[in-house]
């Protein structure tokens, strides 16, 4: 993409989710506490699909009469509002593991349409601790104790269910992106230039299914009005420093320096503890989010574990044609994002 397509500066972004700090906590939108009739909802849900594998289950095996239009609110506040949600009060105790991924998996349907999460073609993914080597091909941030930088996932809206905390740490970090770009505008347009540029980014190292072994795309853009950001430095940097591609700028690591400098302040973004039974829903295109590094309980059954989901929402916003290599289609609506599966040689 070319910033200088846009007319330059850009006006800075007035949008319901380029809120700062404590003041998402103050949305009426960001909340929800489950009921003892939001419960029951789910728990005859889990009875009516109890026989069901998990990918046969449809919006109509898991039937949610109220919760159903509570849910699909939150669809709308995750692209038109604050674009992040957290659902609080499910009794995980209640369920096995296998009952839990279908009440993820089933509340998330009324939300948007699970896509994978790997070239095996899973939808949901177990957060926690592998014990995998940094070296080991299977490690990914998400199964490890690592602190994580801010990023974003390849879907449109990403979904955490709280099995269980850590013994201590694990936070949750969330800042609005729209917030990060208003505020480069401000203080650096010479980086945000930079930023609204493709970057190279490497094939994840469980993307098998994917052929291509490297993509471009900016980290912020605006398309047909529509805003979007997206990163996952960890892709950045394992590209630039292959020798098959030019070596990063300095400039263009000044740049996303400057994002992860500017997320991290206190006065910025958001922190909470996600507790067992809490569900997390995050728009990855105006959100970008990060985990604090956890210490775990020595015991296995007790150890901090998250079920993950991601999504292609119904409702989303036009992407940049750039997008297209790690979303496959752009088009506003459009089921997009995840990986592709070897099995079948789709996207989804």
């Amino acid at each position: 993409m070319d910033h200088q397509q846009l007319p330059w500066p850009p006006q800075p972004i007035e949008h319901p989710a380029a809120w700062r700090n404590a003041e998402l906590f103050e949305r009426a939108d960001w909340t929800h506490s489950l009921s003892s009739s939001d419960v029951a909802e789910i728990r005859a849900a889990v009875m009516a699909c109890e026989s069901d594998d998990l990918y046969q289950i449809t919006k109509a095996r898991f039937p949610l009469p109220r919760l159903g239009e509570t849910l699909v609110r939150i669809q709308d506040a995750l692209e038109n509002g604050s674009g992040a949600c957290r659902m609080v009060g499910l009794p995980v105790d209640e369920w096995t593991e296998s009952q839990l991924q279908k009440i993820l998996w089933g509340l998330s349907h009324y939300i948007g349409t699970p896509v994978s999460q790997s070239a095996s073609g899973e939808r949901i993914f177990s957060v926690r601790d592998a014990g995998f080597a940094d070296t080991d091909p299977r490690s990914r941030g998400p199964n490890t104790r690592k602190r994580l930088t801010f990023h974003s996932d390849r879907c449109d809206v990403i979904g955490f269910l709280c099995v269980q905390p850590a013994k201590s740490g694990g936070e949750n970090y969330v800042v609005s992106s729209i917030t990060l770009f208003n505020e480069i505008l401000r203080q650096r347009p010479d980086l945000l230039k930079i930023l609204m540029q493709p970057f190279y980014y490497q094939r994840h190292n469980v993307d098998t299914g994917n052929s291509s072994p490297y993509t471009q795309q900016p980290i912020f853009s605006i398309f047909e009005g529509h805003f979007a950001a997206n990163l996952l430095r960890v892709l950045i940097d394992r590209a630039y420093a292959s020798d098959e591609l030019p070596d990063m700028s300095p400039q263009q690591k000044e740049a996303l320096d400057f994002v992860e400098e500017l997320a991290s302040l206190p006065e910025l973004h958001v922190q909470f503890r996600q507790e067992a039974g809490d569900i997390l829903f995050l728009n990855n295109f105006v959100t970008l989010h990060r985990r604090a590094e956890f210490v775990d309980h020595a015991e296995l059954d007790q150890r901090r574990h998250l079920l993950r989901i991601w999504l292609s929402v119904p409702n989303s916003r036009p992407l940049h044609p750039s997008f297209a290599g790690n979303y496959g289609n752009t088009a506003a609506g459009a089921i997009r994002g995840g990986m592709r599966a070897v099995s079948d040689g789709s996207r989804t």
